[in-house]
Order: structure tokens, then C-alpha cells, then sequence
């Protein structure tokens, strides 16, 4: 089952897998609408008709479009995070620089395949969220743990302030590299690992 958005973005979390089925078919609705007829043009009653739902379903979870945005951009953060941890945890110790690039790999291939994630991705190309919740910070969070996790090292503030450069390096350059080519402009990105690379080894060689 898809991955359930934090409940400060829902108005009532879902309790029954039913309930859970339905909110994953409202946020699969608004991905696939938002690559159609991009933000502007989104509304509840749309997603409704998408999903198959009552419009009264769509309330249940969220006040407005811009609630749902945000709700799939935490849904993103969590497939994400998920997809990164999976993909290490089976290829044992192979150092951080490995690390770094499935990181990068996994955020590349999600630009490229996942519905509504050009617009959405984490939360930074439309106004969704709290400013207190900017989402550079939560996904330099998030990966801060799960980098620590990985390669045994202690969480501290440089290591999160390190990371967190890292993720506003990466979050500019990848929207330039896709500026540039619709795939992403691949000597962008090989500039980029290149950049990262550098900037990390001075916190973790």
C-alpha cells in the first residue's frame, strides 16, 4: 500500500485500509492531473471525478488543492526515502560516494517517471506548506538520518548542515539540468555528482 502523507496534512488520517486505499487513489488523482492541466488549473471536484470518489471523500482528507499538493509531496518524500533505504540496504558498505549517487540516481529517476513530481516534487515548485516546514530542510533531514544510519556515523550538525547545502545544491542544478533537456541535460548532472562529491569529502572522508 502506497505510503500514508504525515497527518498535520490531512484533515482526518485514514484508520481503515479502505479508507487508506481511497486516499492513495485521491493523490494518485491529482499527480496524474497535475501533469495534465498543471496547478492553475487543478481542483477537487476534478480529482474526485479521476478517482472515482465523492467529492464529499475529497473534503474528508482536505480543505483545498493546495492541501493535496502538499500531501502528495510528502507522499513523494516518503517513496523516496524508501526507495533510497531499500536500494542500500542491498548493496552492503560501499562507501559514501556510493551512497551519494543513489540518492541522486533515485531523485533523477523519480523527475522522470512519477506522476505530478515535476510540478510537486518535495514540495518547492508551487507555494504548498508552512514556512516552518520548508522542504529542502525535511528531505536534508530525512537523508541525514539514513545516511548516518547507513555509514555508522553520528548525525551531528555538521554533518547536517553538510547534507543540507548538498540538497539546495542538488534541488537548483537538477531544475536547471531539466531546463535544459526534458530527460534532464546530462553534463549538467555529471557536474553536479561531481559537485556533491567534492562537497561532502570534506565532511565524510
Amino acid at each position: 500500500m502506497s505510503p500514508v502523507p504525515h497527518a498535520t496534512s490531512l484533515r482526518r488520517a485514514p484508520v481503515q485500509r479502505r479508507s487508506a486505499e481511497r486516499l492513495a487513489r485521491i493523490l494518485d488523482a491529482c499527480a496524474a492531473l497535475l501533469d495534465e492541466v498543471g496547478y492553475d488549473e487543478l481542483s477537487t471536484r476534478a480529482v474526485a471525478q479521476r478517482a472515482d470518489v465523492p467529492i464529499g471523500s475529497v473534503y474528508r482528507f482536505f480543505g483545498n488543492k493546495r492541501q493535496m499538493a502538499d500531501a502528495l509531496a510528502q507522499r513523494n518524500l516518503e517513496r523516496f526515502t524508501e526507495r533510497v533505504a531499500e536500494r542500500l540496504g542491498g548493496t552492503g558498505d560501499r562507501g559514501w560516494r556510493h551512497a551519494v549517487d543513489v540518492v541522486l540516481d533515485e531523485y533523477l529517476d523519480m523527475k522522470r517517471t512519477a506522476p505530478g513530481f515535476s510540478l510537486v516534487d518535495f514540495g518547492h515548485r508551487i507555494p504548498v506548506g508552512a514556512r516552518r516546514a520548508e522542504p529542502n530542510h525535511r528531505v536534508a533531514g530525512r537523508l541525514t538520518d539514513l545516511l548516518s544510519g547507513h555509514l555508522g556515523r553520528e548525525a551531528d550538525d555538521d554533518l547536517r548542515r553538510t547534507v543540507l547545502v548538498a540538497v539546495e545544491t542538488a534541488d537548483a542544478l537538477v531544475h536547471l539540468a531539466f531546463r535544459m533537456a526534458p530527460e534532464g541535460d546530462e553534463k549538467v548532472i555529471g557536474e553536479l555528482r561531481e559537485m556533491l562529491r567534492a562537497h561532502l569529502a570534506r565532511t565524510l572522508d
